[in-house]
């Protein structure tokens, strides 16, 4: 008990956070140069370059799911049908995930990991992401949908793009956030006005869905993708987990439900689709008052088993790195310098304030800025449903 209180302790110490943030970032700068080496190999093998683009991808993102899994010792727990859980992993998947946490990619990205895709997986992110390094370079490289958020523009784009995944050497998940923005009190009232104008029903939990790239995403993958998995997490005890608590290394336990729902039940037309995927959400918003009533989701629970490799290539990242770190800091306390030292302690310092900085980021109240011009953006997003779609919707 006295070894695990210290250990807690040591996980809340910035010197801990600094070591983490090195190593993702220094371990993520070699793999991005790595990656701009595969360049060449695109023209001749573009299969190996796409595999050996999801293991370097791998090394990257399985960094955050070791900080979660092993660092923070988070618990997933997965409900879903037993017969579903079978062909997770073995197949290619749309994921529609809700939006509520801050940490909801990462949980996304845990699952993934269990299942084996995580350095395949796929999602529809914001074009300015694309020229972030580590993470949106690497995305870069593994082919990830970017858009502007402006359909007029973004259509062409994100069509080619998914047409691109067609011959994809990999099993992949596609995984969607349809809200396009995490929940907040603010951005639901905002939401809910735009239900009231469009005549849809009301949700309790969710932001009604944007519904146009969740239309082009399975039109343009049909043939490629087998199902599309209805997920909704929650965690236990109302938590509202952070970035920062993670990092702090507080443990909490996500609870995740998933539908296998096969690709070929979704209605290929554009408007019939998207009166589906607001008829998915008015159940999904069903399957959240359960879980909060009852304190779990519907269905067999499972918990699918810790693979190793997320944790051994962060030691192997935090082995190769930590080293020469240590050394070179050494060398500058020894040097006697007051310069240098007094340099190197307001580099550290400005470190910690920019990785503070960026947690903050994170926080849902750091979020977009939905609802300027809201109203008007969403009833182009949302999909104005007709007669036909009120009958789908409300069935």
């Amino acid at each position: 008990m006295i070894r695990m209180g210290i250990l807690q302790v040591l996980k809340t110490q910035l010197l801990c956070h600094l070591i983490i943030c090195y190593v993702f970032l220094v371990s993520g700068f070699i793999i991005n140069l790595l990656q701009l080496c595969t360049l060449p190999l695109w023209p001749i093998n573009k299969q190996l370059a796409r595999k050996i683009n999801c293991r370097l991808g791998y090394s990257i993102s399985s960094q955050l799911v070791a900080l979660l899994e092993w660092w923070s010792g988070t618990e997933c727990t997965l409900y879903t049908a037993p017969e579903s859980y079978k062909l997770y992993g073995k197949e290619n998947a749309i994921v529609v995930l809700n939006h509520n946490f801050e940490i909801d990619f990462m949980t996304g990205w845990t699952f993934c990991e269990r299942f084996g895709v995580l350095g395949s997986s796929k999602v529809l992110a914001k074009k300015e992401l694309s020229f972030v390094p580590v993470i949106g370079w690497m995305w870069y490289f593994l082919e990830i949908v970017f858009c502007k958020r402006k359909w007029e523009e973004d259509r062409k784009t994100v069509v080619q793009s998914l047409r691109n995944l067609r011959d994809y050497p990999e099993n992949f998940w596609f995984l969607l956030h349809c809200e396009g923005t995490r929940f907040t009190e603010k951005k639901h009232k905002i939401s809910m006005e735009v239900a009231e104008k469009k005549g849809l029903p009301k949700l309790k939990y969710h932001l009604l869905p944007r519904t146009k790239g969740f239309c082009v995403t399975v039109q343009n993958l049909r043939g490629t993708v087998t199902a599309v998995y209805d997920s909704t997490l929650n965690f236990r005890n109302n938590e509202m987990p952070t970035l920062l608590g993670v990092l702090n290394g507080k443990k909490y336990h996500a609870d995740l439900y998933v539908r296998r729902i096969p690709l070929d039940t979704i209605p290929e037309d554009e408007s019939e689709c998207a009166a589906w995927l607001h008829k998915l959400y008015q159940e999904k918003d069903e399957f959240q008052e359960h879980y909060r009533q009852t304190g779990r989701f519907p269905g067999a629970i499972t918990s699918p088993p810790h693979r190793p490799w997320a944790l051994l290539n962060w030691l192997f990242w935090v082995c190769l790195l930590v080293y020469p770190l240590c050394m070179l800091l050494l060398q500058l306390l020894l040097s006697g310098s007051t310069f240098t030292v007094v340099c190197t302690s307001v580099f550290c310092l400005a470190v910690s304030v920019g990785i503070r900085w960026m947690i903050g980021q994170t926080e849902i109240d750091k979020g977009s800025n939905y609802g300027r011009d809201a109203n008007e953006q969403q009833l182009k997003d949302c999909h104005p449903p007709g007669q036909q779609d009120h009958a789908i919707v409300r069935s």
